[in-house]
């Protein structure tokens, strides 16, 4: 089997599939690995590190796609690549189906399978597989450094000479996985922090981070997914959230948004009234940039400012700590190869939930369940 690792092409992205460490394994069960010069360099991963451990580096476009068994990438690939990638090729990577739908029906009607990262179910069995947890992590702790960084104060509290300075207020809105880990770093940076979610369950886990839980009362129930994200709420409810948003906002001296509903555009949080009655000076980090924002004056790839408020609206922050988000990333993509490769063959076992649910398109079908419900 032939295992290619093409160097990412899309803008800013920094990261690489597959790292030396892992590319090991693969050589050791006797896979050839095959990688694209300097493939690794942006996250600083070197082609001798891949080459020590056994790799080929490869400089055509053709070796590198044209002739593989199977594709490991970070980002979908765009036209030009896909004209290098056979039938029958097996792709993996973060494929974003439900909002990629022509990419989705070109891999289909090439005849090429394609697994997407992002669609791993989150069950138990698969959590050493789940690249959105591990991408989310990094992205709750850069959030929160970025964020700092922009402050003009100190976060944490600050007895000196000429006075005591307060601790800075953070407001983190949305606790999964990014927002808990953006709430434990702002609290490791000193600040207050408050956090907001729909889900009553996560409550506790905020608290355990020794931050405050602002409580809506809701109309709905049940406001989670089977998947553990969070449900679209009604729009009375939506609007408590807001009144009850907007009176923490004004005493913030930084909101961190988080919130994601996967395949729809993000949710507006954070109105142009409540960034007009933030204090000056304050900043708005918004991590949902890349779905349009949960902020109402989010620019994505940009910082802002907008009444002495800076609206910051980062795109792909992974990339942004492309070491350690390659290493991730490597050994959740290892986890699921180790249960769809057996004794050296793919072994598509559709009875089994992860191989369903990752699968998208294969022999020339759509497989994945998310997809056909979204047709219905």
């Amino acid at each position: 089997m032939i295992i290619s690792v093409p160097k990412e092409t899309a803008k800013d992205e920094r990261r690489v599939s597959l790292t030396p460490e892992v590319a090991s394994q693969f050589v050791k069960d006797g896979m050839e690995v095959r990688v694209e010069q300097n493939a690794g360099l942006a996250s600083n991963y070197l082609d001798e590190s891949y080459e020590e451990v056994g790799a080929k580096i490869v400089n055509d476009a053709n070796e590198v796609y044209g002739e593989a068994d199977l594709i490991l990438k970070i980002q979908p690939p765009n036209e030009e690549e896909m004209e290098h990638i056979k039938e029958g090729t097996v792709l993996v990577c973060l494929l974003w189906a439900l909002s990629n739908k022509e990419l989705i029906e070109d891999l289909k009607n090439r005849g090429i399978t394609a697994l997407g990262m992002e669609a791993i179910p989150r069950i138990s069995r698969a959590q050493n597989m789940d690249v959105l947890s591990s991408m989310s992590s990094l992205s709750g702790y850069k959030a929160a450094l970025m964020g700092a960084d922009h402050l003009d104060r100190y976060m944490p509290m600050m007895m000196t000479a000429a006075g005591t300075i307060p601790p800075a207020k953070v407001l983190v809105l949305g606790a999964g996985v990014a927002g808990l880990q953006a709430i434990a770093t702002a609290k490791r940076l000193g600040a207050v922090v408050e956090a907001f979610d729909i889900r009553p369950a996560v409550k506790e886990q905020v608290e355990s981070l020794g931050a405050k839980f602002v409580e809506v009362p809701l109309e709905e129930a049940d406001t989670e997914t089977k998947g553990g994200y969070a449900k679209e709420l009604s729009k009375n409810s939506q609007q408590r959230q807001r009144e009850v948003i907007h009176e923490h906002a004004e005493k913030s001296d930084m909101i961190i948004t988080t919130a994601l509903i996967p395949g729809k555009p993000a949710p507006l949080l954070v109105t142009k009234e409540m960034v007009e009655d933030m204090k000056p000076g304050s900043i708005v980090v918004d991590m949902a940039a890349e779905q349009g924002g949960n902020c109402a004056e989010t620019k994505p790839g940009e910082n802002i400012n907008k009444n002495d408020v800076i609206i910051m609206g980062p795109l792909n922050i992974p990339s942004k700590m492309a070491f350690h988000a390659s290493k991730l990333y490597a050994k959740n993509m290892q986890a699921l190869l180790k249960l769809l490769i057996q004794e050296g063959e793919f072994n598509f076992d559709f009875e089994d939930e992860i191989i369903e649910n990752t699968t998208i398109t294969h022999k020339g079908e759509i497989i994945s369940p998310m997809l056909k419900d979204d047709e219905s």
